[in-house]
C-alpha cells in the first residue's frame, strides 16, 4: 500500500459518504509519517479507517469498499471500518494526530508511537513484524513507546506483556 493507493480508496469513500475526512488508525496509518516507509509496514491491504464526524458509520462502507468488495477485487486492497475505540492508544493520542491533506480529502493518521504502543499490547506476529521494521528504520522511538504504553487502556495481562515486548525489543536494539 502507499499514499497514492489510500488517497484513491478515501477518495472512493468521500464519494459514497458526502464525508472527506478521515482517521487512519492501524498499521498503514505509517503513511502519515513518512511517504515511502520500510515494505514489512505496509503490507497491509485493508485500511482500518473511521469518519472523522461520524465514526460509527460503516455499512455503505463495508459493501462498497470493504473486504470482499467489487473495489477489493479490482484493486487488491479495502476499507476496513474501525472503531476509534478498538485500538489501545495510550492517552492524549488524538492530539498527536498526522494530518496529511490530499485533493478532496482529508487524513488524520495516529502518530507510529501510538500505533506502536496498541501493537505492543497486541503482540501478535504481524505486529511484531512492523514493530521491528519500524524500530530498525528508526520511525519508532522505544523510549517515547515504554512511556506512553502504561496510559493505554488494557485487558488483564496486556499491559505486563507489552512491557515484556518492549524490554525485549529494546534489549536488542542496544546490540
Amino acid at each position: 500500500m502507499n499514499r497514492l493507493q489510500l488517497h484513491h480508496l478515501l477518495r472512493k469513500a468521500a464519494e459514497l459518504t458526502g464525508h472527506k475526512e478521515f482517521v487512519i488508525v492501524g498499521s498503514l496509518s505509517i503513511l502519515g509519517a513518512v511517504s515511502e516507509p520500510p515494505d514489512a509496514m505496509v503490507v497491509s491491504i485493508d485500511v482500518d479507517t473511521y469518519l472523522k464526524a461520524d465514526p460509527g458509520r460503516t455499512g455503505d462502507l463495508v459493501q462498497a469498499l470493504g473486504q470482499g468488495s467489487a473495489f477489493e477485487d479490482e484493486f487488491g486492497y479495502y476499507l476496513d471500518p474501525v472503531s476509534p475505540n478498538l485500538p489501545s492508544f495510550p492517552e492524549g493520542w488524538q492530539d498527536r494526530l498526522i494530518l496529511i491533506e490530499f485533493p478532496g480529502v482529508k487524513a488524520y493518521f495516529v502518530e507510529p508511537n501510538d500505533v506502536a504502543v496498541s501493537k505492543y499490547m497486541r503482540g501478535e506476529e504481524r505486529d511484531l513484524r512492523w514493530l521491528r521494521a519500524g524500530l530498525k528504520a528508526k520511525l519508532l522511538d522505544i523510549d517515547v513507546i515504554e512511556r506512553r504504553v502504561g496510559t493505554a487502556p488494557a485487558l488483564e495481562g496486556e499491559l505486563p506483556a507489552a512491557r515484556k515486548r518492549i524490554a525485549m525489543h529494546k534489549r536488542s536494539l542496544k546490540r
